[in-house]
Parts: C-alpha cells; structure tokens; sequence
C-alpha cells in the first residue's frame, strides 16, 4: 500500500510539472521583427523568409498543434486520475450525543487521495477522431503554406513588374520633355505653332499623371510583400531577381507536361479525412450503446489535534468497481446514429464530386496557362514592337518628318502596349501559382 501512494504523488508531481511548463510558454517572436534598414532578397529567399516569419502560416501551425493537444486531452481521459485534498475541521467543541454516552469531537487534519478511472468505447473512439482532426490540420496547414508560397510569387513578379513599367514611363517621359524643349524653341523662332507646344505639355503632364499612378501602386505591392515576409514598416525591399529570371518559359512548359494525380491532391485529401471523420463519428453514435467501466481507489488520513479520539467512520482505503449499462434513452441514442449514418452518406457524396470537380478544374487550369502563356508571347512582342515604334517616330519629330500627332499617337499607343504586357505578365503568374498550388508543386 505504502508503494501504491507512493505512485500516486509521483504522478501528482509529474502533472504539477507538466502545468507549469506549459504555463511557461509564450509568444517568441520572429527574427524579422528585429530587422530594418535595407535587406535584399530573391524570390527564392524570399519564399524561405515567409516560411519562417508570416504570422498567419505560424497561426496555422498553431492551430496543428492545438489539435494535438486536443487530442491528448481525449487519451488522458481514458488513464488515471489523481486527486489529493488536505483539509482542516473544527467542531468549536461539539459533543456527539449517543444516549448512553458521550463523545468530544476535537479539531482534525483529513489528507484525502483518490485515484480513478473511467473507460467507454466514446472515449476509445474519441482518441481516433482527435487523430483525423490532427492529419486535417495539418493538411490543411501545408494548403496554407503553399498559398502563401503562391501570393509571395505574385506579389513580387507584380513589384518587378511596375518597377519595370516605372523605367520605361520615365524614359519616355525624358524623351518627350527633351521634344517638348525642341518645340518651344521652335515656337519662339515662329517655326512651329502654340498649338504644337500645348500639345506636347498635355503629353507631358499626362505621362507624369502615369508615372505617379505607377509608383502609387509599386508601393502597395511593396508592401504587400512586406507583410507576407513579416517585415515591418522600417524594411527598405530590393528585390534582386529580375523579371526575365522569374518567367521562365521552361518551367511553363515543364508544368503544363504534369499528369494529375488525385492522391496527391490537398483538396482531395481533405474530402477523404472528412469522409474518415463522418465514418467515425457514425462509430462514436453507436458507442453511446457501450457500458462505462470504473475504477476507484481513495486513501483517507486523519489526524486529531487532542489527546482525545474522534469518532470517525471513514476507512482509510477504498475501492471502488462499477459498471454502468445504458438501457433505454426514447429512442434518442437511434437517432444520433441515424444522423452520423446519413452525414457519412452525404461525406461520401461530396467525395465522388470532389473527384470529378478536380479533374475538370485540372482541365481548366492547365488551358488557363497555356492560353495565358499565349498572351504573354504576343504582349512582349507587341511591346517591344511599340518601343521600336515610338523610338522610329521620335527621331523623326527631331527632324520635322513626323507630327506632333503621329508622336502623340505612337507614345499613346506604346503606354496601351504596357497596360497590357502588365496583364499578360500578372495573368500568367496566377496561372502559373493556381495550377501550381493545385498540383503542390512548391
């Protein structure tokens, strides 16, 4: 008996020490909270940055492990549980009044233990249920991850792209500012109309109205890319990769060649542990028909502050066995079972749609990037055709062969040829992250 409650303190301790470590825990924050000034990055690292620092995929880590501690608070219902309880009790010199005799009750200390344990076929089929929810969290933490990964991949093609477009807004802008001076010289000399000039000045200022637009929305992305990095404000991006190294045909063609493969597919897994969950909680409905097995033991020590005995009927060991069967509950225990029954048909029902729906949106996504792929060929053409095109017409404004118009015309027409190269070069990335993420390719 001596070794018995010796176990018992020692599993009392241990829980103690378990409370207080987890109790010690606390937010530990990021090594990007702690960096400023200017730090360079390649997508390439700036993939690996987010990994380590976006708050909102740790919060999905989080989460994983929430599930895990869940779970361990099913499997420790299922083990024994230890009590201890110290009290003190004081009569104020009552006396207990037999008839014939007479008896003091002095104050006592009472040290009570009890050790029990209850066990049901819920509480087994429980543990396996926290198992599911474990494995979707963390399905459901690696669809974080590669989103992230995808919205880091857009973001910073997008700031390359505008930092791109900036550069060449600004040289046109030079170029158009130097025809503008030609021009006013060549009204001053009578050579050329006011009309010309106030054209060229429209020009001008509506390329400067572009130009600011432009870094307005560089900005944003920047700072988009920020928070998905977690850097704070004080962080002065450059971003080291250049736009030719991030669009590689090679790896276009290289993913449109990717054959499908259900298994492999987060979303289709996800469908499966949902059906996994519904079958089980179907179990967990018919184990509300099991009976409830329970173990008890309780110690009790008594301690009395007086020479004088108290009359005490507490025995100082206690076990305790019992079974509980469940008999009848109106039908409700049928129903819950009936319930889980058909959620786990319907599970079933989704799971063959989730099927087909993935492979048409497969389908659909690998057309998207070819067609998208299409288009970036055709813009960076055209734009580079337009550029040849607007460089042809401003040499031959410096030399009167060309009109003010004919330039107006061919510098609108380059800005319309940037709108859409921009397009291309954003619809091709998403198209290249969706189908991506849809085949968890990181």
């Amino acid at each position: 008996m001596n070794n018995l409650k010796k176990q018992l303190l020692t599993y009392l301790l241990m829980f103690c020490s378990g409370v207080a470590v987890y109790a010690g825990q606390r937010y530990e924050p990021t090594w990007a909270d702690s960096i400023s000034g200017n730090v360079d990055v390649s997508l390439s690292q700036a993939r690996t940055i987010a990994l380590e620092n976006n708050r909102s995929l740790r919060n999905s880590s989080l989460q994983v492990r929430q599930a895990q501690a869940s779970r361990w608070q099913t499997i420790a219902s299922m083990l024994p549980q230890v009590d201890a309880n110290l009290t003190y009790t004081n009569m104020c010199g009552y006396t207990l009044n037999f008839g014939v005799m007479q008896r003091d009750m002095p104050p006592y200390g009472q040290l009570g233990i009890t050790a029990a344990i209850a066990l049901t076929g819920s509480q087994i089929v429980g543990a396996l249920i926290s198992e599911v929810a474990i494995k979707m969290q963390k399905e459901s933490y690696e669809v974080a991850e590669d989103q992230l990964l995808a919205n880091v991949a857009q973001v910073y093609t997008s700031v390359l792209v505008m930092q791109e477009v900036d550069t060449l807004l600004k040289q046109s802008l030079d170029n158009i500012l130097k025809l503008q001076t030609m021009t006013d010289r060549a009204v001053e000399v009578g050579v050329s109309e006011q009309t010309v000039a106030d054209q060229m000045a429209v020009r001008v200022a509506t390329l400067r109205q572009n130009i600011n637009s432009t870094e307005r929305t560089l900005q944003v992305q920047i700072n988009s890319l920020k928070l998905l990095l977690g850097f704070g404000d004080d962080v002065q991006l450059n971003l080291t990769d250049k736009l030719d190294d991030v669009i590689s045909p090679e790896r276009v063609l290289s993913l449109l060649g990717e054959d499908f493969d259900l298994a492999g597919n987060r979303s289709y897994r996800l469908a499966q542990l949902n059906t996994d969950l519904a079958k089980k909680n179907k179990v967990l409905a018919w184990m509300a028909y099991t009976p409830t097995l329970t173990l008890a033991y309780q110690y009790a020590k008594q301690h009395y502050f007086s020479d004088t005995e108290g009359f005490s009927m507490t025995p100082p060991n206690t076990v305790q066995i019992g079974l509980a069967v469940p008999i009848w509950s109106s039908g409700k225990r049928a129903a819950a079972v009936r319930e889980k029954k058909l959620a786990y048909e319907a599970a079933l029902n989704t799971l063959e749609d989730t099927k087909n729906q993935l492979a048409v949106q497969f389908s659909q996504l690998r057309y998207n990037l070819n067609s998208t792929y299409e288009s970036y060929v055709i813009e960076k053409e055209n734009l580079a055709v337009n550029q040849r095109v607007l460089e042809s017409t401003t040499n031959k404004f410096k030399y009167g062969v060309a009109s003010t118009q004919e330039l107006i015309t061919s510098s609108n027409e380059f800005i319309n040829a940037q709108s859409q190269y921009v397009n291309a070069v954003l619809s091709l990335v998403q198209a290249e992250t969706n189908l991506e993420v849809f085949l968890s390719k990181k």
